[in-house]
């Protein structure tokens, strides 16, 4: 069973890294056959050069920006799964919450980061965390909410004829039954964390994050710098986006093998 459940996650890990390599290997070749002149978007072998020789500034400036992305996404997933809680819990809370949740989820971050910034401090990170919590925010809570809500209505009959409390219907029947949700958004949130993270940086922070290496390299026509400080932010998105993949199969290993078995 544990060998089976390695070598299942080993081919779902191989073959987005396999597609990702193709794509590379035809930009490379598209860009040595048709050599144009004056293009932005430089080769993958300068990129790669291109992050050898500024190591020192990329790998500080995902640093910084990666502390914004993980400290943000905590929190986020922390206020998101709690606020869910809340509103399937308490009426009140639903009617407060929810509409608030959604007009936040309205602004775009252009509109946010000012404000922000205003609050915590033109070059403080919690203005850039602020930025965040609101993207991951939306998302971990309308998916869990949705999970704890959305339960056969047998099962809580069930429970309930057995003289079951609320809170025991909660912690044996709504929250195993909104994980696959919860799972769900938390891989979204996290290239939801590394966008806004990288965005909110063009108006504030520090200046040696990726954002401002970004638009300071291409402002100086330096591509494949900026380039490299993209794949740079990438890498942090996958590593928490497999990272958020490997949590649900410890945490769901049922949820796993019923997909497979669906799939036979």
């Amino acid at each position: 069973m544990n060998s089976a459940r390695i070598t299942n996650t080993a081919k779902s890990f191989s073959a987005p890294i396999v597609a990702g390599l193709v794509i590379f290997g035809v930009w490379q070749g598209a860009l040595g056959l048709l050599d144009p002149d004056g293009f932005v978007l430089p080769a993958p072998i300068e990129i790669v050069a291109a992050l050898v020789d500024n190591w020192d500034a990329v790998s500080q400036g995902a640093r910084i920006t990666g502390f914004v992305v993980v400290s943000g996404l905590g929190v986020g997933i922390v206020l998101g799964v709690l606020a869910a809680l809340l509103v399937t819990r308490f009426r009140a809370a639903n009617e407060t919450i929810t509409p608030l949740a959604v007009a936040i989820n309205a602004v775009p971050i252009i509109a946010l980061a000012p404000i922000f910034n205003n609050w915590f401090g033109l070059t403080s990170p919690r203005s850039n965390q602020a930025i965040v919590v609101a993207l991951v925010f939306f998302p971990i809570f309308i998916n869990t909410a949705r999970g704890l809500t959305q339960v056969d209505r047998s099962q809580i009959e069930l429970m309930e004829s057995y003289a079951a409390s609320r809170s025991r219907i909660a912690r044996e029947v709504r929250i195993p039954n909104a994980m696959p949700y919860f799972f769900t958004a938390l891989k979204l949130a996290t290239s939801l964390a590394v966008i806004a993270a990288i965005v909110a940086e063009y108006f504030g922070g520090r200046q040696d994050a990726l954002g401002p290496i970004i638009t300071q390299s291409a402002g100086l026509t330096r591509y494949d710098t900026a380039w490299a400080a993209v794949l740079a932010g990438t890498a942090i998105g996958a590593v928490l986006y497999f990272g958020a993949v490997l949590l649900e199969r410890l945490v769901m290993p049922w949820h796993l093998a019923s997909r497979n078995g669906s799939h036979e």
